[in-house]
């Protein structure tokens, strides 16, 4: 008898855990100095941990804010696995960066993890004052399935009125739940993510197929992306997930969202922290710029 999609999830958040953290030693950026504190934030969806990063310099006024979400198909919650990103983007935008500990399959399926990324968003937005940044310019990204939040918090952003994030960063985001992960090819044999491994993540995450294709669970089955915020869009040449990044940019543009769409050519899902080294830094340096030159005009 075949394993229910909770418990194989289950099973791949206590294998994937630890490995999810592991950053290839040349993308640490330790060389950069790490300014950090903890605070927790209030949900309709409950309380989520955050951590702050301040650039390591003070220019003395509210330094602008990014909004990070890690990845982790939805299942695995380790936000620390972008420790990297988050430091080099506080030191090379010059602004402070939350990265969101929001909560994780099956235990918390969908819409918990969107109800908290929305949330924080908004939190943040609204309260800089009190914390030392300026929320009124803000951007937000994810990785992975942090990069699927991302879409949707823009599209809730769009509709409800409450925020006007100035770019949002999707790198490698899975934007159609709905498509059975076998029509995703690859251009090589074995690509990090396997069909079956992204069942499962999508099961744990959205049960009921028939709620798949809603645009917050698949962004890229809306047909409204008019007024989205500015793009940029991250994607590698021999993950199963390229497609339909490329496809959301275009679709993006189409509409008249302003996009900057990179595919990295020869790597794979995740390649933002397990290399090869010169195309993450070259990613990673890609989102630090977009950030610094959005949240400065």
């Amino acid at each position: 008898m075949p394993l229910s999609p909770k418990i194989q999830a289950r099973g791949i958040q206590l294998l994937l855990g630890r490995m999810m953290t592991r950053v290839h030693k040349d993308l640490r950026f330790t060389d950069i100095p790490k300014r950090t504190e903890a605070l927790s934030v209030e949900t309709d969806a409950g309380p989520v941990r955050c951590t702050v990063y301040r650039p390591p310099a003070d220019s003395g006024t509210p330094a602008p804010v990014y909004v990070n979400f890690h990845g982790g198909g939805f299942v695995v919650g380790r936000p620390e696995q972008d420790d990297h990103i988050c430091r080099y983007i506080a030191a090379t935008a010059g602004c402070v960066v939350i990265n969101v500990d929001y909560a994780t399959a099956p235990q918390r399926p969908f819409p918990a993890a969107l109800t908290q990324a929305y949330d924080v968003t908004a939190w943040v937005a609204g309260n800089g004052p009190a914390h030392g940044w300026d929320g009124s310019r803000l951007a937000l990204g994810g990785h992975s399935a942090g990069a699927n939040l991302t879409a949707a918090v823009c599209r809730m952003s769009r509709d409800r009125g409450t925020f006007s994030p100035r770019l949002q960063i999707l790198d490698s985001a899975p934007l159609d739940q709905r498509a059975d992960p076998a029509t995703k090819r690859s251009l090589i044999a074995k690509p990090l993510l396997s069909p079956q491994l992204m069942r499962v993540f999508t099961a744990a995450y959205v049960s009921d197929p028939a709620h798949r294709g809603d645009p917050l669970v698949s962004p890229a089955l809306a047909d409204d992306l008019a007024g989205l915020p500015p793009a940029l869009v991250i994607t590698a040449e021999h993950d199963r997930l390229r497609d339909e990044g490329d496809a959301y940019a275009k679709a993006l543009e189409a509409a008249g969202v302003p996009v900057t769409h990179r595919v990295f050519e020869a790597v794979d899902h995740y390649f933002t922290h397990t290399g090869p080294v010169p195309e993450g830094k070259a990613a990673i340096d890609l989102m630090a710029t977009a950030v610094r030159d959005a949240l400065s005009r």
